[in-house]
């Protein structure tokens, strides 16, 4: 979103005030998953988010709170969370889907210490706004 410059400390303030109590939590990518942008001029493979995924629902919550009272877009009605880890131009999702998604699936399954590689712990929130990066910590 785009945020008019004398928005930027009100805006921070209110994230900070709305993310102060949320504690630390684990996330786990782990469910190998086919993405394509809005106007599908990209595709992306990921890893989506199968543990904390209800974290972060209430965290994308209260951002929100915040993003309307400035009068501005909020996030994704149904989010899909996830680690992006690779992209290509145009809509290949056809391509992907079936047979390689499944074999994708199964060389991420396949890692030995899979549960402790795809566990992603969430300590703190980060904000850019232009050249301004905020950081709000996690209880």
């Amino acid at each position: 979103v785009v945020l008019r410059y004398h928005w930027i400390q009100p805006f921070v303030c209110g994230l900070r005030a709305r993310l102060a109590a949320f504690h630390r939590f684990f996330c786990v990518a782990d469910q190998v998953k086919v993405y394509t942008n809005q106007n599908k001029t990209r595709t992306f493979i990921g890893l989506e988010v199968t543990a904390g995924h209800f974290q972060l629902l209430e965290l994308v919550s209260e951002v929100d709170r915040v993003l309307e009272e400035f009068d501005l877009p909020t996030f994704y009605k149904d989010p899909s969370f996830h680690i992006s880890l690779a992209w290509c131009v145009g809509d290949l999702s056809d391509r992907l889907e079936g047979q390689c998604l499944r074999e994708l699936q199964d060389i991420v399954d396949g890692f030995e210490d899979s549960a402790l590689l795809l566990r992603v712990q969430w300590e703190q929130i980060h904000c850019k706004s232009g050249n301004k990066y905020f950081s709000f910590p996690l209880r």
